[in-house]
């Protein structure tokens, strides 16, 4: 399984932006799809982004549809989310993962690999 290391979390005003990174293990990371999925308090993981190998197709959750960008650099082994419009309801632990195909997929038992979450917390 890949290994995956998440990075950018942290706190941010409501209307604010924020970067999240999660760096690969190896180059077999340019085989697969990749997404990010968080958990807030109480509440079931859930799906934010995906994006296929190559970049090219991008599937959002609709509660962040507009204010999300995921997108992927293959020669640094890395996916990014950017975030905008930060609302409270954001706030969770968001987790970088690894899907088992190359196409793009909202299902969180599609991803065999995950990172170890990152916290964003969005409050004033």
């Amino acid at each position: 399984q890949v290994q995956l290391v998440e990075s950018g979390g942290g706190v941010v005003q409501p209307g604010g932006s924020l970067s999240l990174s999660c760096a690969a293990s190896d180059r077999t990371f340019s085989n697969y799809a990749m997404g990010w999925l968080r958990q807030a308090p109480g509440k079931e993981r859930e799906f934010v982004a995906s994006i296929s190998w190559r970049g090219a197709r991008l599937v959002y959750a609709d509660s962040v549809k507009g204010r999300f960008t995921i997108s992927r650099d293959n020669a640094r082994n890395t996916v990014y989310l950017q975030m905008q419009n930060l609302i409270p309801e954001d706030t969770a632990v968001y987790y970088c993962a690894a899907s088992g195909s190359r196409w793009p997929t909202s299902l969180s038992t599609d991803f065999g690999s995950w990172g170890q979450g990152t916290q964003v917390t969005v409050s004033s």
